[in-house]
């Protein structure tokens, strides 16, 4: 079956079609990365003008829309995908979309007791630091310990000394 022919850029614009600079502006997502989600298969192949330049659809702007805000997010690009899988098929469960986001949010939760712990460790050890003339630093001698890290009392990260 012949392809279709490539329209000029300006006929591409009355069709409703946009450029990739005007796609990245309406989406929020840069030039460079259009081209990488399709480079992936985020998005579909972009049309072509007669030139050659890329040319998208409001429907593949909206697309690019929802992978912005998914990053947004927090959402990994695996997961991402499987959440484009579901939002086209209209006739997924919405559990699957739950199960989904739920285990991102659960994600989420542990990242956010890790950097608190992190958190609480570098408050210590800035507080027992003298920040004056003196070599001596407990923030250096605790990046420089090589045995295991615990949790010191009221959960702020200590070593044995």
């Amino acid at each position: 079956m012949p392809r279709p022919p490539r329209p000029e850029l300006a006929d591409a614009r009355q069709q409703g079609l946009h450029n990739i600079g005007e796609a990245a502006q309406l989406s929020g997502v840069s030039a460079k990365m259009i081209r990488h989600y399709e480079s992936i298969g985020l998005i579909p192949q972009a049309g072509r003008t007669f030139a050659g330049y890329r040319i998208y659809s409001d429907a593949d702007v909206h697309r690019l829309g929802f992978i912005h805000r998914a990053r947004r997010l927090g959402f990994s690009m695996k997961q991402i995908e499987v959440l484009l899988g579901l939002w086209d098929d209209r006739s997924r469960a919405s559990a699957e979309v739950k199960k989904l986001a739920q285990a991102h949010v659960d994600e989420l939760t542990a990242r956010i007791s890790e950097m608190q712990a992190m958190q609480r460790t570098l408050q210590d050890l800035a507080r027992r630091c003298h920040g004056d003339d003196r070599p001596d630093c407990p923030i250096l001698d605790d990046l420089a310990y090589e045995g295991p890290a615990y949790e010191g009392p009221a959960g702020a990260a200590a070593r044995p000394d």
